[in-house]
């Protein structure tokens, strides 16, 4: 059955790298015309040498004046896809975690999102267009992780954002759900476990299949969420982590 994406146009954020980038590439392979935004623009400029049909947007997300005037100056959409984080972020307990820091995290990460699916949506609803909105959350939405106030509160903001828009957008027929990956194996995550770091064992630890998921298992259930084949899903959080948040333990 096919996705029936050729021709929509679809604006992916967090372009240059991991899940962003390889989400570009389905799309693109789809035929989609695809908007990759991304606030560093080396990425962008080897993204669209691979791909020349993609289209570049380079701004940062915590910028919400100039994320708003770029977005305002392209054409309405069939979708966006909120991918863009902040990654790597330094392990900082919740007693000295700084506003300073936590306020960057949610520039990024909540009110980056909000800002894009606002102007976006405007431009859709003005065209009386459809659509579908994804938002890349994350299972440490549902539950804590040493260190990570930021990166967690940020998330579970973000899949309430979901329902938000979703119950206010649905009467235009503009579908909004949040995709939730457990650690993926991304090149960036690949690289800290080649140097040692114990990351993947502590997700792999606590799913019973023993591993966690290459970008393309959390890619193809993205594309799902844009395609009309989930034309009656909205409002949710699509978890992908092998079952780990449905296990205590894996063994005894």
């Amino acid at each position: 059955m096919s996705l029936n994406l050729k021709g929509k146009k679809f604006l992916v954020t967090g372009a240059g790298r991991g899940i962003g980038r390889e989400l570009v590439k389905a799309l693109n392979k789809e035929e989609c015309i695809v908007y990759a935004l991304n606030r560093s623009k080396e990425p962008l400029d080897t993204l669209v040498q691979e791909l020349p049909a993609v289209v570049p947007l380079n701004v940062d997300l915590e910028d919400w004046e100039a994320t708003r005037a770029l977005l305002e100056s392209i054409e309405v959409l069939d979708g966006v896809v909120n991918n863009a984080g902040l990654a790597d972020l330094p392990s900082t307990s919740v007693l000295e975690c700084s506003k300073k820091f936590m306020n960057k995290v949610v520039d990024c990460q909540v009110f980056g999102a909000i800002n894009t699916m606002q102007v976006v949506a405007k431009k859709m609803i003005e065209a009386g267009r459809p659509g579908s909105f994804v938002n890349v959350s994350s299972v440490l939405s549902h539950v804590a992780y040493p260190g990570q106030l930021p990166y967690c509160f940020t998330k579970a903001a973000l899949d309430m954002i979901t329902k938000q828009f979703a119950l206010e957008l649905g009467p235009h027929n503009i579908r909004v759900n949040s995709i939730n990956p457990t650690l993926v194996l991304t090149d960036d995550v690949k690289r800290h476990i080649e140097e040692g770091s114990p990351l993947d064992i502590v997700f792999t630890s606590r799913t019973p299949g023993g591993r966690v998921p290459e970008v393309s298992e959390v890619v193809v259930p993205i594309m799902y969420l844009l395609s009309d084949m989930s034309s009656m899903v909205s409002g949710t959080t699509q978890v992908v982590d092998g079952g780990m948040l449905s296990s205590f333990i894996t063994q005894l």
